[in-house]
């Protein structure tokens, strides 16, 4: 058993984790820190490796290769110790559903050889938005209230490490907000939280992300610090035939990359194309002139801040 644990403030350590599915290389070379009371969020797509990495620190499944510890103890050897310390909330709902509310918490409390009572203020400020249904079945429960009970059964033993799977995805905006004010509160308590996602909007919530494509990590800073080394200039260009529109871009000599965000499409202008015009409000006149020139009706340019979606975007073109 490791005896350090306590010897400095990382909370989880991954050193080049390897895990495949027969052909299908899950997650690769994984290799990140997560220190004590921190935000840390997983960000990307589905398929990216983020529920097989969350599964592997919890000692559900065995790395193929690598090493990692959560809460100072070896993820292999100590499996017993970390169980004892981390909570989980899967991506998929996974308690009781023919249990009602009150039932479910009180049978995960007896799991972990405790009672609501003896952690009730931990899950207080959640667990009181969900009382007047704890007579309610799990099954019967709306998505935010779902994941509202989960994340109390995750609580109720009072984990140092939370690791929560993508838990806003299919719930609706106020509660994705409400959970992850109740996050906030964890934190100051002390609470070391490891969250994944699909939405990029989700990371700037985080102190700090790590971008996941296709089982590796694209980069690993705060939010403010992945924007800021965003390498290019950035526009946001629509017009009539939005379709066509991107096929023009992509294919215009100062674009970097181009890609649709909504209704719009976010146009990276290269380097070379900056120093050979000097000004942004130059390049913007030139590609401006070209597409009414083509006879692409309403068209609006105008340059915008990178976004956490540009950067991984960009940062997958790599």
């Amino acid at each position: 058993m490791n005896t350090n644990k306590s010897s400095n403030e990382i909370a989880i350590s991954c050193q080049s984790l390897h895990k495949a599915y027969g052909q299908v290389q899950a997650i690769r070379d994984i290799n990140f820190e997560v220190k004590k009371g921190e935000i840390f969020g997983i960000i990307g797509p589905d398929g990216a490796g983020k529920t097989t990495l969350f599964r592997t620190l919890t000692t559900l499944i065995l790395a193929d290769a690598g090493t990692a510890t959560v809460d100072g103890f070896d993820i292999v050897k100590d499996y017993t110790e970390i169980r004892k310390r981390v909570g989980y909330m899967p991506g998929r709902f996974s308690l009781y559903q023919d249990l009602t509310v009150e039932e479910n918490l009180e049978f995960f409390a007896t799991v972990f050889d405790t009672t609501v009572a003896e952690n009730y203020e931990l899950i207080k400020d959640i667990y009181q938005q969900i009382e007047p249904f704890k007579n309610r079945r799990a099954g019967k429960l709306s998505g935010g209230m779902k994941q509202k009970l989960a994340l109390c059964c995750a609580l109720i033993h009072k984990p140092s490490v939370l690791f929560l799977d993508e838990p806003t995805t299919g719930v609706d905006p106020v509660s994705r907000k409400e959970f992850w004010g109740m996050l906030k509160k964890l934190k100051t308590d002390g609470i070391t939280i490891l969250v994944s996602t699909p939405y990029m909007d989700e990371a700037s919530l985080c102190d700090r992300i790590a971008l996941i494509q296709q089982g590796q990590f694209l980069t690993i800073d705060s939010p403010k610090g992945i924007v800021n080394r965003y390498p290019n200039k950035l526009l946001s260009v629509e017009a009539d035939n939005m379709h066509q529109l991107l096929q023009e871009l992509r294919s215009n000599k100062m674009t970097a990359n181009c890609f649709a965000f909504g209704d719009k499409h976010h146009v990276s202008i290269s380097k070379e194309s900056i120093e050979k015009h000097h000004s942004m409000n130059e390049i913007i006149r030139i590609i401006q002139a070209n597409l009414v020139a083509k006879n692409y009706n309403n068209c609006m340019i105008t340059e915008i801040q990178p976004g956490i979606e540009d950067c991984f975007m960009q940062l997958s073109q790599q």
